[in-house]
């Protein structure tokens, strides 16, 4: 018997699905809340009891499966991989470009039709844009608040082990 991975119960068939961008092995009441990850053992092994719905989602959906089988070297698209991450300086982006085209918090506001406590907001750091005005930003001040944009944070850093990966021990800080 396995161990649910997401609620602790005990289940003998587990299923592998992909929630937020991380594989899971879940019983069958926490199957709902991801996406099922399709391996080859697994169609392999569980043939006994998927025999009746494996036949009906193949033919439902002959072109996930089709693609299930020729990613084995690349994986499966997930919604998290398309979305652009926010820049930790995104509030100085802002402020910056703003203070450099020579506009107050509330001209800024009046040209995005937006108010100007938002604008404010954002400049502290307070609240997160959403996608409508982080756009609305971007084009008005011509800046990018995209992690991978002008801020390239993943670019400048690298890892300290001798493999060129990073482990946990190049992030972690121990508190002695």
């Amino acid at each position: 018997m396995v161990q649910c991975e997401m609620c602790g119960a005990e289940t003998s068939s587990p299923k592998t699905i992909k929630v937020e961008g991380a594989e899971l092995d879940v019983c069958d009441n926490c199957a709902d809340f991801g996406t099922e990850v399709k391996t080859q053992e697994t169609s392999s092994t569980s043939t006994k009891y998927s025999t009746s719905s494996s036949s009906t989602s193949s033919t439902s959906s002959s072109s996930s499966s089709s693609t299930g089988s020729s990613s084995s070297s690349r994986r499966r698209s997930d919604m998290f991989d398309d979305m652009d991450e926010l820049a930790q300086d995104y509030d100085d982006r802002i402020r910056n470009a703003r203070e450099s085209e020579g506009l107050s918090q509330e001209d800024l506001a009046k040209d995005l039709n937006e108010k100007a406590s938002l604008i404010r907001k954002l400049e502290r750091g307070e609240t997160l844009p959403s996608d409508g005005v982080q756009s609305k930003l971007e084009k008005k001040l011509d800046i990018s608040l995209s992690a991978g944009g002008a801020g390239g944070d993943e670019e400048e850093w690298s890892g300290g082990s001798s493999t060129g990966s990073t482990t946990l021990g190049d992030v972690v800080k121990r508190k002695d």
